[in-house]
């Protein structure tokens, strides 16, 4: 009978182990670093921004697809439907045969710094559509902390019907302009990439020839 060499399972523990302890912080994160992290990186937005904006071009998906998708999650996102946005936007962009993965990455454009501002704007739209005077001036703060505590019953309405009417008009918007952003940022996209592929192309085959 042949035995390989084969090292003890038990050194494979140890080296993994040894290489996640090599890039483990130093010192733990509190939570209340973790909170921070969440709420504003380290490295900033803007990095996160271009990261998911690649993504998303990067798609292979026709450039009215990708902005259909990316419209619907725009669209989801300027609602009051705080949880359900990426259910939201994932059913629209099904059913207007819109890329699903741009829809779901357009939903991180209601984020904890958007939400408040998201919120207070349908709401005041809102009662302005309604002609009501409301009950004054809320912040995002304020509006949470009601829809927190209130029971629907009492909520809907002095909050959430503006809220729903003020929406319409505001993800319309928001559809609107990131289609057209999305849709000639995509084409630009697509059309550069062919044009290297198609310079790598014609490198290769002149290669090839001065090889022969």
């Amino acid at each position: 009978m042949l035995i390989f060499p084969w090292p003890p399972l038990n050194s494979h523990i140890r080296i993994v182990y040894q290489d996640s302890m090599l890039f483990r912080r130093k010192k733990p994160a509190t939570l209340s670093g973790r909170l921070r992290e969440f709420l504003w990186p380290r490295k900033g937005f803007s990095r996160g921004v271009r990261y998911l904006s690649m993504r998303v071009l990067r798609l292979s998906s026709s450039p009215h697809s990708i902005a259909v998708g990316v419209a619907a999650g725009a669209a989801s996102s300027a609602t009051p439907f705080i949880g359900f946005h990426i259910l939201i936007a994932l059913a629209v962009a099904y059913l207007l045969s819109g890329n699903l993965i741009a829809a779901g990455i357009a939903t991180a454009l209601a984020n904890p710094l958007t939400i408040p501002v998201i919120l207070v704007a349908t709401y005041e739209v809102g009662v302005v559509m309604l002609g009501a005077g409301g009950s004054g001036a809320l912040t995002g703060e304020e509006i949470v902390n009601r829809l927190s505590h209130l029971e629907l019953a009492h909520l809907w309405e002095p909050l959430l019907k503006p809220m729903l009417i003020g929406s319409v008009p505001i993800a319309a918007a928001s559809a609107a302009v990131f289609y057209v952003l999305a849709f000639y940022a995509a084409k630009l996209f697509q059309s550069r990439r062919q044009v290297r592929r198609s310079g790598k192309a014609q490198h290769r085959t002149a290669g090839s020839a001065n090889g022969l």
